[in-house]
């Protein structure tokens, strides 16, 4: 080697050490800093949902948010559920179609509430269909209609999801109901807890089903409490067959002291609320006493999870019409949660619904 091609090669070495040590230090990219041009695109101002339900998949370290389809966002026309990805809660996916409902079924709507939860060695989803034209008997004046959770499952979280028992639904299909969540009890026996609609009943109810373990329905309901129990709820008159008192989305989680609390929604005189309920014997049965409301706003049908730092955290729907997802830090006090803040560095927000204090 030359003395000027021993010159052009140290200088080579010198800049290619002086490039790495300039990229050493420059911040690491992560899942939180990427560009909305990645693989994950949407943020949650963007995405449209009601009813929202995320699993925290620890073998992938990935959340999986359920809803309704939504034909703009995964161009399917069928009517099912939707899954959007993320690995931060904040950066996500564009969603993928995870059931569909069969054309040969007795509904014709709905794909609302969906659930999915681990069962047994498989994914089980809960959802609720309707059907307008299909009438059930009038009572007290009230017009009901066929609306019921149905139950899928698959193999793996992702779907896709086929119907169980060809579709039946879980609770007697003359019963209007809605909003069914799996709920497993200490003796480890699971239940389906649900809303009877006000549309058949006038005061909207919480039941619970109990189930074998094939998630079929084991014996009769029990009713745990009626939405008029609830202080704050706006009471609809028992003479107007057009009104009445609602119940939604019904979620069980026990607290780190073994209290078993329900996370609830229904509307008082401002709007939509995301309430709370508290069994005194921490069994199913109750009886069941009502919380202050942890949200107003116009703002429910939430759910609980941890992500994967174990940060008990709740995700919600608000506005009621045109719903956003919403994501707030809790804490677990152990005979009750409580909202630590809106998370609006992930959510967007920029007129959070902190607390329901002083609303």
């Amino acid at each position: 080697m030359t003395l000027l091609a021993a010159g052009r090669a140290g200088a080579t070495v010198a800049l290619r050490t002086a490039l790495a040590l300039a990229w050493a230090a420059l911040p690491v990219t992560t899942a939180a800093a990427a560009p909305r041009g990645s693989d994950a695109p949407l943020l949650l101002p963007d995405m449209p949902l009601h009813d929202p339900w995320i699993v925290a998949d620890r073998a992938t370290r990935t959340y999986w948010l359920f809803t309704r389809n939504e034909r703009k966002l995964t161009g399917d026309k069928r009517l099912g559920i939707m899954a959007y990805r993320s690995r931060d809660l904040k950066h996500w996916q564009r969603p993928v179609m995870v059931f569909t409902l069969p054309e040969d079924s007795w509904a014709n709507d709905g794909a609302w509430a969906p659930e999915v939860h681990r069962w047994k060695g498989r994914w089980y989803l809960f959802s609720t269909f309707y059907n307008d034209a299909l009438k059930l008997p009038e009572e007290n004046g009230r017009q009901p209609v066929r609306r019921s959770t149905l139950l899928a499952s698959s193999p793996t979280l992702g779907g896709p999801y086929r119907l169980e028992r060809g579709g039946a639904p879980i609770v007697d299909a003359a019963q209007m109901t809605l909003d069914g969540s799996l709920h497993v009890d200490r003796n480890g026996k699971p239940w389906m807890v649900y809303a009877h609609e006000w549309v058949q009943v006038g005061d909207g109810t919480i039941e619970a089903v109990p189930l074998d373990d094939r998630l079929g329905a084991a014996g009769p309901p029990k009713l745990l409490f009626r939405a008029s129990d609830a202080p704050w709820a706006k009471r609809a008159d028992p003479a107007d067959v057009k009104g009445g008192n609602v119940t939604d989305g019904p979620e069980l989680f026990r607290t780190r002291t073994g209290t078993l609390l329900m996370l609830w929604s229904s509307y008082d005189r401002r709007g939509y609320v995301q309430s709370l309920a508290r069994s005194k014997s921490g069994a199913i049965a109750g009886p069941w006493e009502q919380l202050p409301p942890l949200v107003r706003g116009d703002s429910g049908h939430g759910m609980l999870f941890r992500t994967f730092t174990g940060k008990l955290t709740m995700v919600l729907h608000r506005p009621f019409e045109k719903a956003r997802g919403k994501l707030y830090a809790m804490r677990d006090l152990g005979d009750t949660i409580a909202v630590e803040r809106e998370l609006t560095e992930l959510d967007g927000e920029t007129r959070p619904v902190v607390t329901a204090a002083g609303d």
